[in-house]
């Protein structure tokens, strides 16, 4: 297939953010039972109205959840979402694993099972996994377990496939089953390198269909790709990023990937390309190779459920970009000058995620401590419609249902 670009040249209504305040014994059976056997916990809680506990029961809640990645303790921030996109602070969970205390240059610190029941954490600087059952008054920590290697970064779930992306050391990749009993068990044989060493990974996620992994790295302009049998990750297959830093990705609903590429953080240079992903040896081929749209150290990338948009983060320009995206892949910005959305002067907006319903766009900009909310209107356009602050600088992750 012949790469190709697609024409720029829709111009939208662009939300503009208010200036912010300063402040896996053996694999155990290959998909032996799924997620709803969980027998989760239900309660209501009767908690005073401080900053952190609302008097509601959470079961059934909308919810918006980050981690602090705080390097003394890690912790699950809560933010309850109402109908209308609003954001309230619900809980704060200790995660009992430590974070880093600084930007991870990763996306997908967090993950959420389909049905909003689990939520798994990424401890990078204790170098474990943390398991949440969400369905009581606040997310319960149910289990604490080794990542399979040092400073995980990123999490990312299939069913009861979930595989954890390590940037430590000489960095690696390593898969754990989710029992019907809840426990998370490693996988034999599924740890496996990355291209190289200091590869700078950012991200692991898996393909729709569950079948392939794959593992963005910045610092060797690579995208590792691996073929999941049994559960169990085969040998890495490296390919080029068709631009300099790739970054964060994510999956339209026909398999095609999107990849944002931050060029290094250099002035006006970021891009996003869009793949096909094809055939049995999965190679990676162009759809939109490198969309520039002029914004800055373009970074997180989301897609809505329906498939139609996809929206990145653009840390160095404090702005969001939007782009229609063709059944076959092929990005078109929603604006000429690739702003769908402001988030506030110097915000640095690290991280992005849809609702479910793809109705609402979460932004969290731990630069000022904020978490932003916009409207997703028809036509894909943004308007701005919520915003919450304290949020730690040290902040990795966003996840909502």
């Amino acid at each position: 297939m012949a790469a190709r670009t697609s024409a720029r040249n829709f111009s939208m209504p662009v939300a503009v953010f208010p200036e912010p305040s300063n402040h896996s014994q053996g694999i155990l059976m290959k998909y032996a039972s799924k997620l709803f056997a969980l027998a989760l916990l239900s309660a209501t809680a009767a908690a005073s109205d401080d900053a952190y506990q609302f008097q509601h029961s959470f079961q059934g809640a909308r919810a918006v959840y980050t981690s602090t990645n705080a390097a003394d303790r890690n912790e699950i921030l809560v933010y309850r979402r109402g109908d209308d996109g609003d954001l309230r602070p619900s809980h704060r969970v200790d995660t009992r694993g430590r974070g880093t205390g600084a930007a991870l240059g990763n996306q997908g610190a967090l993950a959420l099972s389909k049905n909003g029941r689990r939520l798994y954490a990424v401890n990078a600087g204790s170098n474990d996994i943390s398991v949440f059952a969400i369905g009581g008054s606040r997310p319960v920590l149910v289990q604490k377990l080794s990542s399979g290697g040092e400073m995980p970064i990123s999490i990312t779930l299939h069913d009861d496939l979930l595989y954890v992306l390590n940037a430590g050391g000489a960095g690696s990749i390593s898969g754990f089953y989710v029992g019907d009993e809840r426990r998370v068990h490693p996988i034999p044989n599924s740890t496996q390198p990355l291209s190289g060493s200091a590869t700078g990974p950012a991200q692991i996620s898996f393909n729709i269909f569950g079948d392939v992994l794959v593992v963005t790295e910045k610092m060797t302009n690579k995208i590792v790709l691996y073929d999941v049998v049994e559960g169990v990750a085969q040998a890495p297959q490296v390919r080029d990023s068709t631009g300099m830093t790739p970054f964060g990705f994510a999956f339209d609903r026909h398999d095609n990937l999107i990849v944002s590429e931050a060029f290094g953080g250099a002035a006006g240079a970021s891009a996003t390309s869009s793949y096909e992903l094809d055939g049995a040896a999965y190679p990676l081929e162009a759809v939109s190779p490198s969309v520039n749209v002029g914004q800055t150290a373009a970074c997180w990338v989301v897609v809505t459920r329906n498939g139609r948009y996809a929206y990145v983060t653009n840390t160095g320009s404090s702005t969001i970009t939007g782009f229609r995206i063709a059944r076959n892949g092929a990005l078109t910005s929603l604006n000429a000058d690739g702003v769908a959305a402001r988030t506030g002067s110097g915000s640095a907006p690290i991280d992005v995620a849809a609702s479910p319903s793809g109705k609402f766009l979460f932004a969290l900009s731990g630069n000022v401590g904020t978490i932003s909310g916009f409207r997703i209107r028809d036509d894909g356009s943004l308007r701005y419609v919520s915003r919450v602050d304290g949020v730690p600088a040290s902040a990795s992750g966003l996840v909502t249902h």
